[in-house]
């Protein structure tokens, strides 16, 4: 394969799809395909044949707005139709080449102008599951460019440049983890890609992996390269059946067009991918536990250092990034590393996927420039709180993260800020909390959750979250005392500065951040027996407060 065969099937297909005078694009996430997608693509099929029009139905990845779906696009007129079903084929087909339905036009002008799309540009423009779609749109000319055009150390050069800094929630800077590879010494290296993506409310991985599984897979091509591997794994979740499906079919395409084996496009460069399936261990979503899970062990963290960049799998050096990551890498070769840095805040470059869901209008994915303001997600992209709720706090960074109040809307979006305030960027799960939210359940909901998940190993994480636990518990059912509180606090020192892995240092980040803005919600649960969003039972304390004292002679 060359750049010249590259651009020849890119020119076949843009032939192809120009005998069709309409493309009407069929979002197949989950989201959609769970409300009837799948019956709506079909009865779309039926009725572009009925009409004898030129029309091309595609079925594509996530496009955004998931509660608007089922979503379809129609192109070129740009036009997005939402909660669309079955039984709107025939108006979607009549209305081509004539007005839009106007009943189905979604008008989200103000949801989309906000957004910029480097990782999801593909989305809802191609089939997942089609190779060719991938190269019609500059698919795998990055990596030919990496191969015929620059040097491994000119690769690292270039993604260093960029100023990508890892996007699985740490932040670390991506070039200057793939040079320490590179400069590692061994007779053979590991590329490893995490989709080991458990944060609830979190879909942002899942969604790239299904919509646009050739993006990630010549993102590590090009990983391996620069950093001078020749094998990666791709480590999902057992729970994510469809982007396994549409990672196998990749691998598969890729191979065939020789762009994954021996010898890729004709160089001295081999590499090959295999997927390694998770039993869905929140805890594996840590490198060196990930590392173990591969390797068929029990998936639990070990001390650093050694770093897996010297000493990872099977302990040769290792290059670790999550997908997000890797879907960012070939865009950033084919446009260069200035382009990217001219996106985004002065220490935190390029845009970030977010799943937006909670208490919000419009939940679903989008992709912001660093450094965005929060009331512009909130207001402008997701529309705002509905139903006449006043918004209380955003919870950012999964379980790991913290809960940011209302009043700091004006906050910037980036690693420092969102660490500064409390959380942290995390791998890109955003939820929304109104004033029905209790926050002292909200933080006993994600210790429970880093309880649950807690692989036991160390003892701070093991018995410091069960404790936390335990003392939240008491205080939302209205048992606690202040020196509960106070014995929290301390609780939550310990365990965030001893625990062995990540999962363990950030669990308290929940109740740091709502006892930080929120002190006056534990305080009312504590001293008066009150929630004051109405959310936990404190009845049986009540009735115990206020029962008479007898008094025994």
């Amino acid at each position: 394969m060359t750049i010249e065969e590259l651009e020849h099937i890119a020119s076949s297909v843009h032939q192809a799809n120009e005998k069709f005078d309409w493309e009407v694009n069929v979002c197949m996430d989950l989201a959609c395909a769970s409300q009837g997608a799948g019956q709506l693509r079909e009865a779309l099929v039926k009725a572009a044949e009925a009409s004898g029009k030129n029309i091309l139905i595609r079925k594509t990845g996530c496009m955004g707005p998931c509660s608007s779906g089922p979503l379809v696009r129609v192109d070129p007129d740009e036009i997005l139709y939402h909660r669309v079903k079955d039984a709107n084929a025939d108006a979607i087909v009549a209305s081509l080449g004539d007005k839009p339905a106007s009943a189905l036009q979604c008008d989200l002008n103000e949801h989309f102008d906000k957004q910029v799309r480097v990782v999801l540009e593909n989305a809802g423009h191609i089939d997942p599951e089609k190779i060719d779609d991938y190269i019609s749109r500059d698919g795998y000319k990055a990596l030919l460019t990496a191969l015929t055009e620059m040097t491994p150390n000119g690769v690292i050069h270039r993604i260093t440049e960029s100023g990508l800094r890892g996007r699985g929630g740490g932040g670390y800077p991506t070039g200057l983890k793939w040079g320490t590879v590179a400069k590692a010494s061994g007779d053979l290296k590991y590329v490893v890609c995490n989709g080991d993506e458990g944060d609830p409310g979190a879909f942002m991985d899942r969604s790239v992996m299904e919509g646009d599984p050739h993006r990630v897979i010549e993102g590590m091509a090009i990983a391996g390269y620069a950093v001078g591997a020749s094998k990666g794994f791709i480590y999902v979740r057992a729970e994510y059946p469809v982007a396994v499906a549409r990672l196998t079919t990749a691998l598969r395409e890729a191979r065939r067009r020789g762009l994954l084996g021996s010898g890729i496009c004709d160089t001295t460069f081999s590499f090959d991918i295999e997927i390694r399936l998770g039993a869905g261990a929140f805890v594996c979503g840590e490198e060196t536990a990930l590392l173990s899970s591969i390797e068929g062990r029990r998936g639990t963290p070990r001390p650093r250092p050694p770093y897996p960049a010297v000493s990872g799998l099977w302990s040769k050096p290792t290059l670790i990034n999550n997908v997000e990551t890797y879907a960012n890498i070939a865009p950033i070769v084919r446009n260069g590393g200035k382009w990217f840095f001219n996106m985004g805040s002065d220490r935190s470059k390029g845009t970030k996927v977010f799943a937006l869901t909670g208490r919000i209008t419009h939940t679903g994915l989008i992709e912001v420039p660093l450094g965005i303001k929060l009331w512009e997600i909130i207001d402008v992209i997701g529309g705002g709180v509905p139903g006449g709720h006043k918004l209380k706090a955003i919870q950012t960074g999964g379980p790991s993260g913290g809960c940011i109040p209302a009043d700091m809307l004006g906050l910037g979006v980036s690693y420092d800020a969102l660490m500064a305030a409390g959380s942290i960027m995390g791998s890109g799960g955003m939820i929304v909390m109104d004033d029905t939210s209790c926050m002292v359940n909200v933080a006993r909901f994600f210790v429970e959750f880093c309880m649950t998940e807690s692989c036991g190993k160390c003892i701070p994480c093991r018995a410091g979250t069960a404790q936390m636990y335990t003392l939240l518990t008491r205080i939302c059912e209205g048992a606690g005392t202040i020196a509960d509180l106070d014995l929290l606090v301390d609780l939550c020192a310990t365990v965030k500065e001893t625990s062995l892995c990540g999962l363990g240092q950030t669990a308290p980040n929940p109740v740091l951040s709502t006892l930080r803005y929120f002190k006056n919600e534990y305080l009312e649960h504590i001293e008066h027996k009150r929630c004051p969003a109405g959310v936990c039972n404190m009845a049986a304390a009540t009735a115990l407060k206020e029962a008479p004292v007898e008094v025994l002679a």
